[in-house]
C-alpha cells in the first residue's frame, strides 16, 4: 500500500535568515511523499527573494506570496486551501524538522488508530544562531505528558511544544481551519481538536524550535497585547465545550490564572471580562 501524502505548510513572515533551513528540513525528510507549501505573509525583509530562489532550486515547492499581511491564522488557511495530504504539519519558517519527524509521526498516528488525530513530541530549543539551548522535556518531563483524551489537561496547563504538532487532515476539516479572528492559533487548536480527537506523544525530540527575540511567543506576557485577548476568546469557547464538573474546575483554574496575569500586566479591562466569565462558569451546571 502506498504511503500517505503529508502536507507541510511553511509560514514565513520576515524570516529571511531562517526560511531556507526550514524548507530544506522538509526536503531532507526520511519520509516520502511530501507536499511542501510555502506561504509568505507579505514579508518586507527580502524573504520573498529567498523563497523564489528556493522555488528555482526545488521546483516541487508550491509557493503562495500574499499581497497583504494577514497574520498566522489567515495565512495558514490560505495554504490549507492548497493542501492535499492525509496528514499535515504547520511549520514556522524559523523552526526546523529533524529528518525522521514525518516518518515517526505517520507511524504513531497509524498505530494509535482513527480516534487519534494529533501527534506531538519533544523538541530541541535552539537560539537564533542555531545553537542548542535545551530540550522542551527539561522543563516538561516525559512522565508528566498526558496522552489520549487530554482536553481537561490542556485547559489546566501548558505542556505541548507548539511546532511539534502533526495532525490528520480530518482534524482540520472538522475544525474548519484556524479561527481567523485570533492573533495566534496554538491554544485554540489544542482545545478544539482535543475535544474531538485523542493525542499521542513521542519522547524523541523531532523538531528544533528556535527562540527568537520579538517573536509572537515572546510577546505573550507584554502589556496590552492581542495575544491576551485571543486567549480570553478561547476561554469563552471552553465554557461552551465543557461537559463535566472536572472540566469546569479546570476552567476555573485557568480563569483565575488569567485574571492574575491580566492584573500583573495592568490589563484591568481584561481582568474584569475574565471575572464575568468566572461567574458564568460557576453558575453552569453539569450532570457528570
Amino acid at each position: 500500500m502506498a504511503a500517505p501524502l503529508v502536507t507541510v505548510i511553511c509560514l514565513c513572515y520576515n524570516q529571511k535568515r531562517f526560511v531556507r533551513e526550514a524548507v530544506e528540513s522538509v526536503i531532507n525528510q526520511s519520509y516520502a511523499p511530501v507536499q511542501i507549501i510555502v506561504v509568505d505573509d507579505a514579508s518586507t525583509d527580502g524573504s520573498r527573494d529567498s523563497i523564489n530562489q528556493l522555488k528555482i532550486q526545488y521546483p516541487q515547492l508550491e509557493v503562495l506570496l500574499l499581497n497583504e499581511n494577514m497574520g498566522n491564522c489567515r495565512a495558514f488557511n490560505r495554504g490549507l486551501a492548497l493542501a492535499k495530504g492525509e496528514y499535515m504539519i504547520d511549520l514556522a519558517a524559523d523552526d526546523v524538522l529533524l529528518p525522521d519527524r514525518i516518518k515517526i509521526g505517520v507511524d504513531a498516528l497509524q498505530q494509535a488508530g482513527d480516534d487519534y488525530g494529533v501527534h506531538f513530541c519533544d523538541a530541541e530549543l535552539i537560539d537564533e544562531t542555531g545553537a542548542f539551548v535545551n530540550h522542551h522535556s527539561d522543563k516538561y518531563p516525559h512522565h508528566t505528558i498526558p496522552q489520549g483524551d487530554i482536553y481537561e489537561q490542556v485547559i489546566k496547563r501548558y505542556f505541548i511544544c507548539p511546532p511539534t504538532i502533526m495532525f490528520r487532515r480530518s482534524v482540520m476539516d472538522k475544525l474548519g481551519g484556524y479561527d481567523e479572528t485570533l492573533a495566534y492559533e496554538d491554544f485554540d487548536f489544542w482545545i478544539r481538536s482535543s475535544r474531538q480527537f485523542k493525542y499521542t506523544y513521542s519522547p524523541e525530540p523531532l523538531v528544533k524550535k528556535r527562540v527568537v527575540k520579538n517573536s509572537l511567543g515572546s510577546k505573550q506576557e507584554k502589556f496590552f497585547n492581542r495575544h491576551a485577548e485571543s486567549t480570553f476568546r478561547v476561554c469563552k469557547k471552553i465554557l461552551d465545550l465543557n461537559r463535566t464538573a472536572e472540566e469546569k474546575k479546570a476552567l476555573t483554574k485557568r480563569i483565575r490564572y488569567e485574571i492574575k496575569l491580566s492584573l500583573r500586566l495592568l490589563n484591568i479591562w481584561l481582568a474584569i471580562k475574565y471575572s464575568s466569565l468566572l461567574v458564568c462558569n460557576v453558575r453552569k451546571r453539569y450532570t457528570h
